[in-house]
């Protein structure tokens, strides 16, 4: 059988109502390959004065990939760069030895109705690069390879896969496919740790049924064949798994318990940094400074 894990995630209300779906870290798994976040949002409709903003917060030792299917979201970081993030476009937003951002509703939106769906991920950096400089990097939608494979089309955001390789840098190998489905698809190994996410539909995967918004860990080193009798859209990411433990408090990855007791502090002293024209910021959870 081709399926190691299954998860059908947890609903996390990020507050004003905004429920996102979070299926890594869990239990049963931390990561796969870089991966150890995944949050699914929406599909959510957005009306004017919904308070969907995520107000300045800061990050250590990932990387933010931010991918949408529909809608728009504003991009603002202490390096003072702006990005609207649209529809088939990857963001990748290394924090390295720290970094602040928001994400808000691009001024034009605020007082339309639109619906934001999409998946942000976080990729921990291999230790080697845990303290590397912060960056934010957009790779355009147009970009982005896209090839037909059996009965899918593909788009190959990060990585390479069926000889077409990806723009995004990464700091390890890594693969991310966005795939839309209606037939088979013969999936060969791409990274030593694999997973398939359902966005819409169902599928089978090696005659194993995977319902709609679930996350099928793939068995290691192991070619999968998936079907599905309908359209469907799919996900496929994975990559070298991750050089040890991580730790994962609030914002903060590390494979050092004390950086993120630092990082604490630095947040709660405000030394990291600002994203211009914003003053506001989410402070450091309650729950964070009782155990400090």
């Amino acid at each position: 059988m081709g399926i190691a894990l299954q998860l059908t995630g947890q609903a996390k209300d990020l507050g004003g109502g905004f429920v996102v779906r979070r299926f890594l870290p869990a239990a049963q798994r931390q990561s796969v390959g870089p991966f150890l976040f995944f949050d699914h949002f929406g599909p959510v409709t957005v009306v004017p004065g919904a308070g969907h903003d995520v107000r300045p917060h800061p990050h250590i030792g990932l990387a933010t990939v931010t991918y949408l299917f529909e809608g728009a979201i504003k991009h603002r970081d202490s390096l003072g760069s702006v990005q609207t993030i649209e529809p088939g476009a990857i963001n990748w937003m290394t924090s390295g030895r720290g970094i602040v951002h928001s994400e808000r509703q691009p001024a034009e939106l605020k007082n339309t109705t639109y619906v934001n769906h999409g998946i942000q991920l976080w990729a921990a950096l291999p230790q080697a690069f845990e303290e590397v400089e912060p960056s934010f990097t957009h790779t355009p939608a147009h970009t982005i390879p896209e090839l037909t494979v059996g009965d899918a089309q593909v788009r190959v955001l990060i990585g390479e896969a069926w000889g077409q390789t990806s723009p995004v840098a990464t700091f390890a190998p890594t693969i991310y496919l966005d795939v839309q489905l209606n037939g088979t698809l013969d999936l060969p190994v791409l990274a030593q740790e694999m997973a398939v996410y359902l966005v819409d539909g169902s599928v089978e995967i090696d005659g194993v049924t995977v319902p709609d918004q679930s996350l099928a860990m793939l068995m290691p080193g192991v070619n999968t064949q998936i079907r599905s009798t309908a359209p469907v859209r799919l996900m496929v990411l994975g990559g070298d798994a991750l050089d040890g433990h991580r730790f994962i408090r609030w914002n903060f990855v590390s494979s050092r318990k004390e950086r993120i007791l630092q990082a604490e502090a630095d947040w709660q002293a405000q030394t990291m940094g600002q994203v211009p024209g914003d003053a506001e910021f989410i402070p450091l959870p309650a729950k964070r400074l009782a155990q400090a």
